[in-house]
């Protein structure tokens, strides 16, 4: 069965990412929310200024952004089960992280870069599967995942 989980890093960041860890991580995440392979992801850990260009164009927001999801999938409610296209394979989509935006959030938060970064794969996979943070009740769910994954994925 197909599992593929694709990473793309900028040149810029190649050393600073591991990405064996980063599409460990999304695994985690994809099996814990019961989707099984076969099934495609991309990570794309890329600059400042590409996040602004990506958020201006796509979500109307001039300024650079830590995460974005763009999902294949048309997004249902999160109890119905995804229905897989034609060559059986869920095309969940692609997450895209600012390293450097994740570097200063680390800072700002006294913490790794690695547990920023783990933190905000798991927050852009949570969006390929529906989760977002628009309401109060939605953005309590979806923080809960986080931290569950968060403890789960992060070495002790």
């Amino acid at each position: 069965m197909l599992e593929e989980i694709e990473s793309f890093v900028e040149e810029k960041f190649r050393g600073l990412v591991d990405e064996d860890r980063a599409r460990k991580i999304t695994r985690q995440v994809l099996k814990a929310e019961d989707v099984m392979p076969p099934y495609e992801v991309s990570l794309v850990f890329t600059d400042s200024e590409t996040m602004q260009r990506l958020n201006r164009d796509y979500r109307g927001v001039d300024r650079p952004t830590d995460v974005l999801a763009f999902y294949m999938l048309p997004q249902q409610k999160a109890e119905s089960p995804f229905i897989l296209p034609p060559d059986k394979t869920l095309h969940l989509g692609e997450v895209i992280i600012s390293y450097p935006q994740a570097v200063v959030q680390a800072k700002e938060q006294k913490h790794s870069v690695e547990q920023e970064l783990t933190l905000l794969i798991i927050h852009g996979t949570l969006h390929l599967l529906d989760y977002n943070h628009e309401q109060p009740e939605e953005e309590k769910r979806m923080r809960g995942r986080e931290e569950e994954f968060l403890t789960k994925c992060l070495p002790p």
